[in-house]
């Protein structure tokens, strides 16, 4: 193979959206020709309401809005008008939910304020839970999306190291503490009081993660919304709004996607792909609530074209060096988790996937290669793939603009340099504010054109339905590995959990 050594350019990849038509900028698909025509497309939201009267109010008043065009704050490429939910998806948005779960200020007040932050954050994700699930076991109104609308409060102080003033602070008795909490998960307790008391101590101190962790074996889909988020206007303190966000079309493009997704919508996918190949993100995250360090849960993301995508729970074990600083896992696991994503292919395409990229932070080991392998069909090809950002090479434009994005340069057959962020034509502008950087991507074992790697690598810059923007700066199968990893480890509980839809996690 001849190495070209100069800087190279790779064409915008293009998106499918409805009528089966093609174009690069996903507003721009979604305005013309609709999303795409799958068979679970929504034609009206099903949504389940969680939250305060005035939340509910709130939410009324939003959902009236995005079924309205609200335009844009500026006439900059990217800042496009939204033309109504209706308008844009085809599906009906109702103003009023097929359920309301109304709670009371004062309860969440009184849960979210306790001293104890375990028990705050605890207390408070049962509140919306054990509603959530008696509804699931009680009525038979399909919901289709779970619209959680937290407080600003529940925001606030249900995050990690948060911290409520004593001022206002809900005194309770201090059950135990995290540190003696890890010595009872490796040395349980003679007392099985103790042990039960020690549960609530290794749930991670996040609402968002440990309400969506906490209901994963319920199979729900949910979105977790600001009440501030929904009408910013309506919270002003000395003349100003208390929190300052993208425009209001914005929020609305982005929101709006998000939830069509959920709802089993397709947005848009990738347009021109190989048929037959799959993308597999690994996932680590070090089990905080273990009192071995080296304790840590191994997960993985299966992406297709569509930006469908799957995630396994793998095995929680000492996959951590302290000493590498990294995660490896032995070649059993790695042979299990291969088995599980090739099976889920399977099923769903009737044949296991031709190629199957793995792609990691860092580079997988001997062991992991010969595990990946082992658990895939003789005639499925397995590439890995490192990816991480690069900060230390660095290309500047001789223009008055960065780098366009999409530029590479091939470094040797098995490495190369390919910048997912730079300026961008069709919108006029770099969506940054420093001069961009590349990412560093390398063949760390198997066989692939290094070329066409760095095509399925910016391809995949461009399915994220968590918003509605041009493109990430990572693929999607990175993207999201930190918070999928986040809701894994987010309970003792989520153990045993089958593959579910990657929809359940962001």
């Amino acid at each position: 193979m001849t190495i070209n050594k100069e800087i190279q350019l790779l064409d915008e990849p293009e998106l499918l959206f409805g009528y089966q038509q093609q174009t690069a900028f996903a507003k721009d698909g979604l305005l013309w020709f609709g999303p795409l025509n799958n068979e679970n497309r929504p034609t009206s939201i099903r949504v389940g309401f969680v939250g305060t009267k005035s939340g509910l109010q709130l939410y009324k008043k939003w959902v009236n809005q995005i079924n309205l065009p609200i335009a844009a704050s500026s006439d900059v490429a990217h800042h496009i008008p939204f033309p109504g939910f209706e308008a844009l998806f085809s599906a009906k948005w109702p103003e009023k939910p097929v359920t309301s779960i109304l709670i009371s200020n004062q309860e969440i007040t009184q849960a979210i304020r306790i001293k104890d932050r375990h028990q705050a954050i605890y207390n408070s994700v049962s509140i919306f839970e054990s509603e959530i699930r008696r509804h699931i076991n009680e009525e038979d109104d399909g919901v289709d999306l779970w619209f959680v609308v937290i407080p600003e409060e529940v925001f606030k102080y249900g995050r990690p190291k948060s911290r409520v003033p004593g001022s206002i602070a809900e005194l309770s008795p201090q059950l135990m503490n995290a540190r003696l909490a890890k010595k009872l998960s490796a040395q349980p307790s003679l007392f099985e009081e103790d042990n039960e008391t020690a549960e609530l101590y290794r749930y991670e101190l996040n609402f968002h993660n440990q309400l969506k962790a906490r209901l994963l074996d319920a199979k729900v889909v949910i979105q977790v919304v600001r009440e501030t988020t929904l009408m910013p206007e309506e919270f002003m303190e000395n003349g100003r709004q208390t929190r300052q966000l993208q425009d209001k079309a914005s929020v609305a493009w982005n929101l709006c996607t998000t939830a069509f997704f959920k709802a089993s919508g397709r947005p848009w996918k990738l347009a021109n792909v190989r048929p037959g190949v799959c993308y597999v993100g690994l996932v680590f995250k070090k089990d905080e609530t273990h009192i071995d360090s080296q304790n840590a849960c191994c997960g993985a993301q299966m992406f297709l074209d569509s930006g469908d995508g799957v995630v396994f729970r793998g095995a929680v074990g000492p996959w951590y060096s302290s000493e590498t600083k990294q995660f490896h896992l032995p070649f059993e696991k790695a042979k299990i988790i291969a088995e599980q994503i090739v099976a889920a292919y399977k099923r769903d395409h009737g044949f296991p996937p031709k190629e199957l990229f793995i792609h990691g932070k860092t580079r997988i080991n001997e062991g992991e290669w010969e595990g990946f392998k082992a658990g895939v069909p003789e005639n499925t090809k397995v590439i890995s793939i490192r990816i991480r950002h690069e900060k230390q090479f660095k290309l500047y434009s001789p223009t008055d603009h960065p780098l366009l994005r999409g530029a590479y340069y091939i470094d040797s057959y098995r490495k190369a340099y390919l910048y997912t962020k730079g300026f961008v034509p069709r919108l006029g502008t770099y969506q940054g504010r420093e001069v961009p950087n590349p990412l560093a991507i390398e063949i760390s074992f198997g066989e692939a054109d290094i070329k066409q790697v760095l095509k399925d690598i910016l391809g995949l810059t461009k399915v994220n339905f968590n918003r509605c923007d041009f493109a990430d700066g990572e693929p999607v199968t990175l993207r999201f590995a930190d918070q999928v990893g986040e809701i894994l480890t987010a309970t003792p509980t989520a153990h045993d959990l089958p593959p579910l839809p990657f929809k359940h996690y962001i």
